[in-house]
């Protein structure tokens, strides 16, 4: 085991109650509509401009941008973290395992998110945001840019941590040892029904499965 791969949204750092407020904001203010939690929630993981094609395909621009105004303004009242993130991944530093951060955000939102929660640039040697590759989960390209920034770690020294079913279907696109969490915005039957090589409940056993990889 060489490389550890996160996702960001849902894996490092809590940010399921500011994807939810954002959909519900921009889905109310541009259509008009309300929608289920579920349904709102149903495609987080993929890229923000593809998931506002399933609520509109026609006005897919207007409802990111709406999306995009109002998680900029309430990105502090509703990001939290989960804990002891730095310290788990420091465990994998600590064993030589290199660590990448894969995410389908832009990099705009990725550095909101590390001026919330600075330390996490000291445990991370690469981020892989949305603008770095042409394709997107659950497409392998991003996992994959990511190995060649590690230093051109192979697929099967390296894993992938997320806790949404796309990120273990672009695990298993790349194949790579998918690790799916199920502390984020997906329950843990969703996903166990995408078949992951293993689920675990909080960071520090992700970091045993790793460590034992």
């Amino acid at each position: 085991m060489k490389a550890a791969l996160f996702d960001l949204d849902g894996t490092l750092v809590d940010t399921t109650e500011l994807i939810f407020q954002s959909m519900n904001h921009a889905v109310t203010e541009v259509l008009g509509e309300e929608r289920s939690r579920e349904e709102l929630m149903a495609n987080v993981g993929q890229p923000l401009p593809a998931q506002m094609k399933y609520f509109d395909a026609g006005r897919a621009d207007e409802l990111l941008e709406a999306y995009r105004t109002y998680n900029d303004e309430v990105h502090e009242t509703f990001i939290a973290s989960f804990p002891n993130v730095e310290e788990s991944l420091a465990r994998l530093r600590d064993a030589g395992i290199k660590i990448a951060v894969v995410t389908s955000k832009r990099r705009h939102s990725v550095g909101l998110a590390l001026d919330s929660f600075p330390a996490l640039r000291d445990v991370v040697d690469h981020f892989v945001t949305m603008e770095d590759t042409t394709e997107h989960k659950p497409r392998p390209e991003p996992l994959l840019k990511a190995l060649e920034l590690l230093g051109g770690v192979s697929r099967e020294e390296a894993a992938y941590v997320g806790d949404s079913p796309f990120d273990i279907e672009a695990a298993k696109a790349a194949r790579l040892t998918s690790v799916g969490v199920s502390w984020g915005a997906f329950t843990g039957e969703a996903l166990r029904a995408a078949n992951p090589d293993h689920l675990v409940s909080d960071l520090d056993a992700a970091v045993d499965v790793l460590l034992n990889l």
